[in-house]
């Protein structure tokens, strides 16, 4: 997928509503996960992203922040993200668990 005429999200555009579900791709324009929810909302928010699995079901959540992604809009309005990690390098993170 080519992201060069894709928007960047603003900062007030990183809310849980717009960001879950979006596709998360990798260096070599792999998908490698789909947001899970967040945690805050804005620059300082925390990504919780599903790695892995199949239809979401044995994938393991990781805990990144916000900053760590480009997030986009494609030329059909869909909001993605892409980012340096690997699928898996998130696989190896630390597993993501809500208190």
């Amino acid at each position: 997928m080519d992201h060069t005429n894709h928007v960047r999200l603003a900062g007030n555009e990183l809310t849980a509503e717009i960001l879950t579900g979006a596709t998360i791709y990798g260096p070599g324009d792999e998908k490698i996960g789909t947001v899970a929810h967040l945690h805050g909302a804005g620059p300082a928010a925390q990504i919780v992203i599903d790695v892995g699995g199949f239809l979401g079901i044995g994938a393991k959540p990781v805990g990144v922040s916000v900053g760590d992604l480009d997030f986009m809009r494609d030329e059909d309005g869909d909001v993605h993200a892409v980012t340096s990690w690997t699928k898996d390098q998130l696989k190896a993170m630390p597993e993501h668990r809500d208190r």
